[in-house]
């Protein structure tokens, strides 16, 4: 380990930075990037699991490991990629029943897109229906004039569905 890296922890250790995590700095277009390799427990926190589970995901080969001053430990862009992974959900399937009672179809006639919301406007029948929702949501729904949508309305929010075809 270089004297600088030791410098640079002794220097920081009041914020937990040790050697090892310093030993991991990656220098990015002369921008220092601090990426630090966890301890099975503090991976274990940040996932909201036991050390149990991450062991054996480790040991499934599900979450990559590396030695750190002879323990265990978890890359920080390691866990961070498999942490998205674990918040995938799977699709909801068929619901049998919804406690929003008022449900409108109709046709989508406005679309309105910024950087990070959307506000999408429907006919139905004789109401129309506005909804502000994320425009990640909006793109996955596809939404655009002309596609046939039920509003789904409880109380002052009003969600947009797809009807199954």
């Amino acid at each position: 380990m270089s004297s600088n890296l030791r410098g640079i922890a002794a220097t920081f250790r009041h914020r937990s930075l040790t050697v090892e995590k310093l030993a991991s700095i990656r220098i990015y277009g002369g921008t220092l990037s601090i990426v630090p390799n966890l301890r099975i427990s503090e991976a274990a926190a940040l996932l909201g699991v036991s050390d149990d589970t991450v062991r054996r995901w480790i040991e499934q080969g599900r979450l990559a490991s590396k030695q750190s001053s002879g323990r265990m430990a978890v890359d920080g862009q390691a866990l961070a990629a498999f942490a998205q992974e674990l918040a995938d959900s799977p699709e909801p399937g068929h619901t049998a029943a919804a406690s929003a009672r008022n449900r409108m179809r109709g046709i989508v006639t406005r679309v309105l897109k910024d950087g990070v919301m959307a506000q999408v406007e429907m006919q139905a029948g004789p109401f129309r229906v506005v909804s502000l929702m994320s425009r990640e949501a909006a793109d996955e729904l596809g939404l655009e004039p002309g596609v046939v949508a039920v509003a789904s309305i409880k109380s002052t929010h009003v969600v947009v569905e797809i009807p199954e075809a």
